[in-house]
């Protein structure tokens, strides 16, 4: 923050969660998880050994980091696209949250209740999308933006 304008600003969740390196620290938590869990390891057995900073990069532009998912991997349609057909199922949603909530504190991410409550409000909000476009057969919109998750404000969902 170089301005007095700036001083004021009321920082990203991607700022204050700690930028890049946060959300890749967090990523590499969770998919070493991942990899050993048996209700959602299955789910991730032929995934991609970049899979981890790509979903780094995911997070950080959700957040309100630099676009690199949009710009370096082809945005929302490429993300919807890797959960078409998966049938993911409530259990293995439910997982995926606790894994990633245990990986945040793990990672040493913000632990005050105003970044958990944004933090945990997108990843509800963005998994049970997940789900719901896994389901084979299901009507998905392939093409949106990436959202973009603040201080207790959620981006409208027309999905289902």
């Amino acid at each position: 923050m170089t301005d007095a304008a700036d001083a004021g600003a009321v920082p990203t969740l991607y700022t204050w969660a700690g930028g890049e390196e946060a959300f890749e620290r967090l990523t590499s938590v969770f998919y070493a998880k991942v990899l050993q869990d048996d209700v959602i390891g299955p789910l991730f057995a032929q995934m991609a050994p970049n899979h981890p900073q790509h979903v780094a990069l995911w997070l950080a532009e959700v957040f309100g980091g630099p676009p690199r998912y949009t710009d370096e991997l082809g945005g929302y349609p490429r993300m919807v696209a890797h959960h078409i057909d998966k049938a993911i199922t409530e259990p293995q949603r439910r997982r995926w949250l606790e894994l990633l909530l245990d990986s945040a504190d793990e990672a040493g991410l913000p632990d005050d209740p105003e970044f958990r409550a944004a933090f945990v409000g997108y990843l509800e909000w963005g998994t049970r999308i997940a789900r719901t476009n896994s389901q084979p057969g299901a009507d998905v919109v392939r093409d949106a933006p990436v959202p973009r998750w603040g201080w207790g404000v959620a981006p409208p969902y027309d999905g289902g």
